[in-house]
């Protein structure tokens, strides 16, 4: 059996090669940043999602990342209450605001940097040492990850 890592690999090598290595690069420069969080992989209908959280629960997760077939997203999965002066969040439900990122320097930018410094501020830190990489779910039924 692959390795999750391996599993992801293939999992984002059904997308476009620009989309999967802009995914893939997102995932690797928040790991960079909060490499303690447990990484929860989704693979689900719409995209492929992984989420950083403080525990193996999806309720655990604070923010993620979603490959869709033209772009990618982080996530802020409590992002309604986040000071965004740039108006950057996108996004009206209870909860959850987002940014498409086109192009994985944009988790470099001050503004949304910012955003992540909040969020890590909110909860408490990930925890000590390198977070595993773990499979949630695989939809059996999944749209088309390259675009039509």
């Amino acid at each position: 059996m692959d390795t999750p890592q391996e599993q992801l690999a293939a999992m984002a090598a059904r997308y476009e090669p620009a989309i999967a290595a802009r995914g893939l690069a997102a995932i690797e420069r928040l790991r960079a940043r909060m490499p303690g969080a447990h990484r929860l992989i989704y693979d689900n209908y719409n995209a492929l999602a992984v989420g950083f959280a403080h525990g193996d629960r999806a309720k655990d997760a604070f923010v993620s990342i979603a490959f869709y077939p033209r772009w990618v997203t982080l996530f802020f999965l409590y992002g309604k209450g986040l000071d965004d002066p740039e108006g950057l969040l996108k996004g009206d439900g209870a909860r959850v605001r987002h940014v498409v990122l086109d192009d994985v320097d944009d988790l470099e930018r001050p503004a949304i940097v910012a955003l992540l410094d909040q969020v890590l501020d909110q909860k408490d830190p990930p925890p000590l040492g390198e977070g595993p990489l773990i499979i949630k779910a695989v939809s059996e039924k999944q749209r088309p990850r390259r675009p039509g």
